[in-house]
């Protein structure tokens, strides 16, 4: 086969070869050929008569491959390179002699795999899902629009066990997308939740949720704890609730921590039925609701045997005596009682208290029918470790007390602990001892 080309169509030749790592074999004839268009005249004659076999045995010697001409692919071939060279366009065709003069090998190292470098497609979801357990909430909200799979993997439940939107204000919509998403704790203390808005009336995975203090219509509330069974921990301080939410309540009867301190909105009957479903009750908080006298009553004739810790703060007269007589026969295993602010009691209260053999922590604070030397009988019971007398003692009668009863801590705390989410002051993203990773931070709205 002969070819006449100029010189610079042979250099376009050479480096095209010399970037594909191609390597034409031939051998015979290499003769210039003068151009009569040209100063620079540079041709050159190929001749390739190579015996193919043989070509094969030299070369698999030399640790090559020969590739034939159905199994060249997408690969550069010569007529590629001289159809892209810049040649002039007098060239003269090749001319053909038959077809098997126009045969040609050519031979290069085998490749290397192009498609073994690592892409976000060919990660196996268990490596995407590592990977999107360290972004928090703002960024996994983002990626989960990238792609179908990318917001499938986003919304996995092991990735939504808690999530902490406190003080935020959400759009509507927001919690009924993310609650069903596998949350089992929820922080959303002081935030503003516009209608949940459900696409799925499956069940919740909720254990624990804290909407304390929270600005809720009664409706939006009820929607979420309809669909609330497995909850264990539980706080609704000062909302407005309804008797359909406490039926509500009373359908998860793993309850261990509940929260109503502040709340109105519901009748006796209702709170009869949830405490009575909640039998394992441990820690209850029932103080400053709105309740009447039979309220109270119901509390006291119905609150599981169970509980250790019993908040009936802010009843003033209310609470009598005799509840406080049937409250200790009730409930022997009272480690935390708190009965502040219930005007009625006096110092014969004090015969019952000594009956709870588990006693620690007792609150009579503003409780004005008690004297400062009428405490000093409290010294008595052997497991009392902290009294909370607000109220009662002034701060000289104080120092006076803490001589009288050295083993005991009075006045030492200003909140009470009981079946409250988050104690005090310190603000973190726990509740219940429970840290939310999932938490939005720098945002006024979702």
């Amino acid at each position: 086969m002969w070819v006449q080309c100029d010189h610079e169509m042979v250099l376009c030749i050479r480096s095209a070869f010399r970037a594909c790592g191609v390597c034409c074999l031939y051998r015979k004839h290499l003769k210039e050929i003068s151009s009569s268009r040209s100063n620079v005249a540079a041709g050159f004659m190929w001749s390739l008569d190579c015996d193919l076999s043989r070509t094969s045995e030299l070369l698999s010697g030399m640790g090559v491959s020969v590739l034939k001409k159905d199994k060249l692919d997408d690969e550069n071939t010569l007529q590629d390179v001289l159809g892209s060279s810049p040649c002039s366009h007098k060239r003269q065709k090749v001319k053909e002699r038959d077809s098997k003069e126009r045969d040609f090998v050519i031979v290069r190292q085998p490749r290397l795999l192009r498609d073994s470098v690592a892409s976000w497609d060919t990660l196996p979801d268990e490596l995407l899902l590592a990977i999107f357990a360290y972004l928090p909430l703002s960024d996994l909200i983002r990626v989960s629009v990238v792609c179908k799979r990318w917001h499938r993997l986003s919304f996995d439940e092991s990735l939504w066990q808690t999530l902490d939107l406190a003080g935020k204000i959400l759009l509507p919509g927001v919690v009924g997308q993310l609650l069903p998403a596998g949350v089992t704790v929820f922080r959303c203390p002081r935030s503003s939740i516009s209608s949940p808005l459900f696409k799925t009336s499956k069940p919740l995975k909720l254990q624990c949720m804290d909407l304390s203090n929270c600005t809720i219509s009664v409706t939006s509330l009820q929607s979420i704890l309809s669909l609330c069974e497995k909850l264990q921990n539980l706080s609704l301080e000062g909302l407005v609730l309804s008797d359909d939410i406490i039926k509500n309540i009373a359908q998860n009867p793993s309850l261990v921590r509940l929260n109503l301190s502040g709340c109105s909105g519901f009748a006796v009957e209702p709170l009869e039925l949830m405490l009575s479903s909640c039998s394992v009750l441990d820690e209850l908080n029932l103080s400053w609701c709105n309740f009447t006298d039979a309220h109270v009553k119901a509390a006291v004739n119905h609150v599981t045997s169970k509980v250790t810790q019993l908040n009936l703060s802010g009843y003033r007269q209310k609470l009598q005596m005799q509840d406080v007589q049937t409250l200790v026969e009730r409930c022997p295993l009272l480690v935390h009682l708190d009965l502040s602010d219930s005007v009625m009691l006096n110092h014969e209260c004090f015969q019952y208290f000594h009956k709870l053999s588990c006693l620690q922590h007792l609150c009579l604070s503003r409780c004005y029918q008690i004297s400062p030397a009428d405490l000093v009988e409290l010294g008595g019971i052997p497991t009392l470790k902290t009294l909370q007398v607000f109220g009662i003692v002034t701060d000289g009668s104080l120092e006076v007390l803490k001589e009288s009863l050295p083993d005991i801590k009075i006045n030492c705390s200003y909140f009470t602990s009981v079946a409250r989410p988050t104690v005090g002051r310190k603000r973190s993203h726990e509740i219940w001892g429970i840290k939310c990773k999932l938490a939005l931070r720098n945002f006024s709205g979702v």
